[in-house]
């Protein structure tokens, strides 16, 4: 008897879906087609020298412990050095407010498994990361977005999206993913403050923050959390704010080490603490003390601005093909920092129809209504610099400008 698995699976698996990246790197790997849609970092920047090196002597002098199973909260040496950067930031955070994840998407994942319930709203900005719908969806919140704009999210409608008490507010206030804008000041404040007003907690995304290469760099949600607290009196107690920030080494050392962070009170990182020991009791200890050891003797500081300068070099020559060669009702992002920009279409062309047709002409991008939580955005797409080599942004900019006009010139 064959077995009818669609009967076996649980409810939540319908709300899954696959990524449209995900399943667009696959095309991709056709000769000659140019990828300006996966956000990866550049791999022939990897410091894969320093990485092997350390790697060898991790494993002369510690080779057990690295092999070995750990504490799910973490590699204790790699908690505390990030907690002494943060104090250096003024944060008051300890190790007790750390939790090394599985990359920052294991973050997201665990976030959802001890927060949301089915049918719990979740405030979502509008585009938002695709990849944390993904890991809110199994969950079935019930998502209320809220539009952004240039300056990131519109701090003006928070108030009445709030009235539906969400678990939490979602967003990324540095070049953001997928629309590359960067939250002002202003718009921080008015987050924090409106936030806190309303006892909402706010899930800040900041795997970007570090790839600034143009402009002053801005406070964190999470120290903008902590000096309201010490407003409020809290001055030598460890961090207890209603931000939960969310990080990652995959922007600035390498993805393939799979390593991320949570920063939270105690009392959330303890909950969250038991959800990993569920779903993989711990992060690699040996990719812990890789990146440790690397963190810890100051190479991130030589290494993150040769990534800055590659980035802006790309993102400089996407934005003159772009000026060159798309249609002039066409508009786009131009971003500070960060790995992506967004691309607004005339109202009626299908950003989706129109990757069809772009495969064809060996150029991929990712199609914008993922992005959209509640649906719309069908005219967007979203474009990423970081990850291909100068001379196929330009001749891929050009591709898909020729497409454009000749598609608006049909329609």
């Amino acid at each position: 008897m064959q077995m009818a698995w669609d009967q076996r699976y649980a409810q939540r698996v319908k709300r899954i879906q696959g990524s449209a990246i995900r399943e667009l790197l696959k095309v991709t790997e056709m000769p000659g087609t140019i990828s300006l849609a996966g956000g990866l970092p550049a791999a022939e920047i990897f410091p894969i020298e320093k990485i092997a090196a350390v790697t060898q002597r991790i494993l002369e002098k510690n080779g057990g412990q690295a092999l070995q199973y750990g504490l799910t909260e973490g590699y204790t040496p790699l908690r505390e050095l990030l907690a002494d950067r943060l104090q250096q930031e003024g944060i008051n955070a300890g190790p007790d407010n750390i939790l090394i994840t599985t990359g920052s998407q294991q973050g997201l994942d665990l976030l959802g498994k001890i927060m949301i319930d089915a049918g719990d709203p979740l405030l979502t900005e509008s585009p938002t990361y695709m990849g944390a719908l993904q890991a809110c969806n199994p969950y079935e919140p019930a998502y209320v977005p809220v539009r952004s704009d240039e300056e990131g999210i519109v701090t003006d409608e928070l108030e009445a999206a709030l009235q539906a008490n969400p678990k939490f507010i979602y967003a990324l206030p540095n070049f953001q993913n997928p629309t590359g804008i960067t939250f002002t000041l202003e718009r921080r404040q008015k987050l924090i403050e409106i936030a806190s007003r309303h006892g909402v907690p706010i899930v800040e995304d900041d795997p970007y923050s570090q790839l600034r290469f143009e402009g002053e760099p801005l406070p964190s949600l999470l120290k903008l959390e902590n000096e309201r607290q010490k407003g409020e009196g809290h001055t030598d107690q460890p961090y207890q704010g209603n931000v939960i920030q969310l990080n990652t080494f995959s922007k600035v050392l390498t993805p393939g080490l799979r390593l991320g962070w949570v920063v939270a009170q105690a009392d959330v990182i303890r909950k969250l603490v038991l959800a990993k020991q569920g779903a993989d009791l711990h992060t690699a200890t040996f990719n812990q003390m890789i990146a440790y050891e690397i963190a810890r003797d100051g190479f991130l500081e030589e290494h993150v601005p040769l990534i800055r300068q590659t980035y802006r070099e790309r993102r400089d020559i996407m934005l003159a093909a772009l000026e060159e060669n798309f249609p002039d009702n066409v508009r786009w992002t131009r971003p500070q920092g960060g790995m992506f920009l967004w691309v607004t279409l005339p109202e009626g062309v299908d950003a989706a129809l129109l990757l069809k047709d772009a495969l064809e002409y060996r150029i991929a991008f990712v199609p914008g209504e993922a992005f959209h939580p509640c649906g719309g955005g069908a005219n967007t797409m979203r474009l990423s610099f970081s990850n291909a080599k100068p001379e196929q942004i330009d001749e891929g900019i050009r591709r898909l400008g020729r497409l454009l006009h000749a598609k608006l010139a049909r329609a």
